[in-house]
């Protein structure tokens, strides 16, 4: 069995992990930086690259010795290279380098939306390709026809802001904190979903793609009419957003023949309200549904080994020239999505 150690600095966490190619996690390192951020509503790039530079080293002897293993065990190392936060993503990349050169061993570059994709097999060995994957993190909407490793088909992007940039917009508007999809989550809770008439933008249209400004201005303007309660605008945004996801999906699996499996991951895919909708969409269109455990969803480290491992077995790996990326999209060849859709 391979042992591959994971390393994450995306965005604002940063992560160490060791995971062997069966799938068992060995270790798994983390540190947030939601205090340093907090004052900000919001990830600071340059506060978040410090921390990374901070942390790394630590927490990969951290996982090592959780492990019980030393750097001489290890069969490869894989670590982030974009898209992300490019201070971040240097900042990990450079340690996966500087130990994959200081050890001898492989160097795997993983795309940080591959690391999403395939969690969760991870989660769920018995996950055979292909899959309909809807990726819906903080910077990303995506719907993906998962092929196989390193083969990806887009199916939709968001053409402006992403369903988690808009659950931390909404929690910042509302000033319910930080970090914003946790937050309006709880609020939800104690909200009626039907309290405030807000769109469901693209919904009902022929077009595949997610939209989520439109979405998160209504929120203002909600607010600002100042006759509703922050948990009711929180609970009717997020099903509005719910609406949404569901709606393109459905669109996707008419697009999707030979689907083994609706698979949800990235950090918004901890919601749960979110994660019961798909389930129900799954069950009514004959699809097993799976979605990795909430630790998984969002950033971490194990899904990094994990795809770097997949990578590993198929015989992919990178030379210390490879770049680090701001952007780096999944599907390369996919149509260019109209308003914003670089992001994908």
């Amino acid at each position: 069995m391979a042992i591959i150690l994971g390393i994450e600095s995306s965005c604002d966490e940063t992560a160490a992990a060791l995971v062997r190619s069966d799938g068992t996690v060995l270790s798994h390192r983390l540190a947030g930086q939601e205090e340093a951020h907090r004052p900000f509503g919001g990830v600071v790039p340059e506060l978040a690259a410090r921390a990374h530079v901070e942390m790394a080293v630590p927490l990969v002897e951290g996982a090592l010795a959780d492990a019980g293993l030393t750097l001489a065990d290890v069969d490869a190392i894989a670590a982030t290279a974009g898209p992300g936060l490019i201070g971040g993503v240097m900042v990990g990349l450079m340690t996966g380098k500087a130990l994959a050169h200081a050890a001898g061993k492989p160097l795997i570059a993983v795309n940080h939306l591959e690391g999403h994709a395939l969690s969760p097999r991870l989660a769920d060995p018995s996950l055979a390709f292909p899959y309909l994957l809807l990726l819906v993190s903080g910077g990303h909407c995506q719907l993906l026809f998962v092929e196989g490793v390193g083969r990806y088909r887009r199916l939709a992007t968001t053409i402006d802001d992403a369903a988690g940039e808009a659950f931390d917009k909404t929690a910042k508007l509302l000033g319910l904190g930080f970090p914003g999809g946790p937050a309006v989550e709880r609020a939800a809770l104690s909200g009626d979903p039907r309290a405030v008439p807000l769109p469901r933008p693209l919904v009902g249209s022929g077009e595949p793609h997610f939209s989520f400004a439109g979405l998160k201005s209504a929120v203002l303007r909600a607010r600002d009419a100042d006759i509703h309660k922050p948990e009711d605008i929180a609970a009717s945004f997020q099903q509005a957003v719910v609406d949404c996801l569901i709606d393109r999906t459905r669109i996707a699996l008419d697009a999707s023949d030979g689907a083994t499996a609706l698979v949800v991951a990235g950090g918004v895919a901890a919601n749960q309200t979110i994660r019961a909708a798909l389930s129900a969409l799954a069950e009514r269109t004959g699809l097993r549904f799976v979605a990795p455990p909430l630790w998984l969803c969002t950033d971490n480290g194990a899904m990094i080994a994990w795809a770097g491992a997949e990578r590993f077995a198929a015989g992919l790996v990178d030379d210390m020239e490879v770049p680090a990326r701001a952007r780096w999209p999944l599907d390369p060849t996919a149509e260019k999505a109209r308003g914003a859709g670089v992001k994908a």
